[in-house]
């Protein structure tokens, strides 16, 4: 395989292949185990939508209807790009029979548009506008797997993890604000076996660019500050912007900066080596020499020692997200929460923050019962085992598809016993 975001090797036998994975797909729904040809990017798919307590036999619930609908996707930033998807693909869409789609960055469909008859079809598995095709709501699929690990992806037929939709190929790309680089949403073309092409990828993924450039066309100018601005949240490496320059920080760097942004007095050597390393063995030589590439990183004049600080203020999303919810902005805070604090790091003092952000966010949305908003934490990939928030879901929102999710979370809970999610990946 020459692309492991391309369904099909060039010369493969379409039959063959969908035979040999729906034979894969059995094998999995039954025994969780995961057998050739199954493309790794679907393998890990599958024991995603496994954990996030989807069934084969499932489908799309619909979340978004009528004036909700089209009051959300009017204020949607990738409405502004609307008309050249359709420029773009509308004609291709048309002609050939399939369908252009666009979701959010939660996976929710807000527009589908194509062939009269293929949109006819394609209802019957609630692939329609408001319905939530998120991983975690209906299991492996494009517009779906594209936001989940932000990357184009093609899924041709039984790669599906629903039965109903494995009739499909489908092909999406995430599309960035292109300030941030925060996932906004995706691009998808949806039809029958003639989009297992590589060209298909190719193509939406080259619209998915093509509106990137559009909307940083289309964005207000910003008034000139000296604020470097830190995006921290749902990202392993953050991001820099300020000055005219986007850096993208290495792990360590990013924790630095995160923690030295909260520290407008600074940190002493001693008090970052506690807040960083959880090792006591590391020394201060390895911290200076780690804030010495950082000075570098940053350019002249921002990172000054003794104490270690930063010489201008920096603007991070943590502090906003803090600040929203110090107000009582749940809502405002909710929307500027994009994933917890630099995931992967386990400094202790970075832990502690990540978990005060996420506890204190989580603790207002069950006490505010907004139904979009606990739907919008319970789906996203932080949330989906969340038992308290799908408890709370369930008493606002008490449909199947939630409830099955909450009567599953709790009896893993009920039941610390492994089942065959827990039995090691082959």
């Amino acid at each position: 395989m020459t692309d492991p975001w391309v369904a099909l090797e060039p010369g493969a036998d379409p039959a063959e292949h969908v035979r040999l994975l729906r034979r894969a797909h059995d094998t999995f729904t039954e025994a969780g185990t995961v057998q050739r040809p199954v493309r790794p990017v679907v393998a890990d798919s599958w024991r995603r939508s496994a954990r996030a307590g989807v069934g084969p036999d499932g489908t799309a619930s619909v979340e978004l209807s009528d004036g909700d609908l089209g009051s959300y996707r009017a204020e949607h930033p990738l409405a502004r790009v609307m008309p050249l998807f359709r420029e773009l693909m509308g004609t291709f869409a048309s002609d050939g029979e399939h369908l252009l789609a666009v979701c959010d960055e939660h996976g929710r469909l807000l527009w589908v548009e194509g062939h009269t008859r293929t949109r006819r079809q394609a209802e019957w598995m609630n692939f329609v506008p408001g319905a939530r095709w998120a991983e975690t709501a209906v299991g492996t699929n494009a517009p779906g797997t594209a936001v989940a690990v932000d990357r184009p992806v093609q899924v041709f037929a039984a790669e599906h993890f629903i039965r109903r939709v494995q009739p499909w190929t489908c092909a999406a790309a995430p599309v960035h604000d292109p300030r941030t680089g925060r996932v906004l949403g995706a691009v998808d073309i949806t039809g029958g076996d003639g989009l297992a092409h590589p060209h298909s990828l190719g193509f939406v993924q080259a619209v998915a660019r093509a509106a990137e450039s559009q909307l940083a066309l289309l964005l207000p100018q910003q008034p000139a500050t000296d604020t470097p601005e830190l995006s921290a949240l749902g990202r392993d490496e953050a991001l820099l912007v300020g000055a005219g320059r986007r850096v993208r920080l290495s792990r360590r760097h990013s924790e630095i900066l995160v923690l030295l942004s909260r520290h407008p007095e600074g940190l002493t050597g001693d008090e970052l080596l506690c807040a960083l390393y959880e090792d006591e063995s590391v020394t201060p030589v390895t911290l200076r020499a780690e804030l010495a590439r950082l000075r570098r990183v940053l350019g002249p004049g921002l990172l000054s020692s003794r104490p270690y600080r930063l010489t201008v203020p920096v603007e991070s999303d943590v502090a906003v997200v803090e600040r929203r919810l110090e107000s009582g902005a749940v809502t405002a805070a909710a929307r500027g929460y994009t994933g917890p604090l630099l995931p992967a790091s386990q400094a202790p003092a970075v832990v502690r923050l990540r978990r005060r952000i996420a506890d204190g966010l989580r603790t207002a949305l069950v006490a505010g019962r907004d139904p979009d908003l606990l739907a919008d934490w319970a789906h996203a990939p932080w949330g989906e085992d969340d038992v308290d928030v799908w408890r709370a879901l369930a008493a606002v929102r008490p449909t199947a598809s939630v409830r099955a999710r909450l009567a599953a979370l709790e009896s893993e809970l009920a039941a610390p016993t492994a089942t065959w999610l827990q039995r090691p990946r082959s």
